[in-house]
């Protein structure tokens, strides 16, 4: 099956991002899960997007690269809403990624760097408009 590197929502580790997860796993793909919020969650989305913004988004999306450090290349990359940020900056600029799942934001390409690269492995399809920042 697959080996995805799945980043949560800005509501964190929440037990419905958790449960995904595990669904996913339970499907027989192999899902890292990293906590890029140190264990907090939150029931208000607000809040959980006023924490990141505290944390700063820079930081957040370095926690997500770091969490792929000693993870093979040829990754799924999936996030959810702010987690889709370090997904597709992974997508996007790792060598050997397989693909992107950007559920609910997406991010224009340039903000890292260019366009998607296609491979005949995997083709992503990238939107120069893309706008949502979720």
């Amino acid at each position: 099956m697959t080996e995805i590197l799945l980043f949560h929502h800005a509501q964190g580790q929440t037990r419905g991002f958790l449960a995904f997860a595990d669904e996913l796993r339970a499907a027989g793909h192999v899902v890292h899960a990293p906590d890029l919020y140190d264990g907090k969650t939150f029931t208000d989305l607000n809040e959980g997007v006023g924490y990141a913004k505290d944390v700063g988004f820079g930081t957040i999306g370095e926690r997500g690269r770091l969490a792929a450090d000693g993870l093979p290349n040829e990754l799924v990359y999936a996030g959810f809403s702010l987690g889709a940020m370090p997904a597709q900056m992974l997508a996007q600029t790792r060598s050997g990624a397989k693909g992107a799942l950007l559920f609910s934001a997406a991010f224009p390409a340039s903000e890292f760097g260019g366009s998607c690269r296609t491979t005949t492995r995997a083709r992503r399809r990238c939107s120069s408009n893309a706008s949502s920042h979720s």
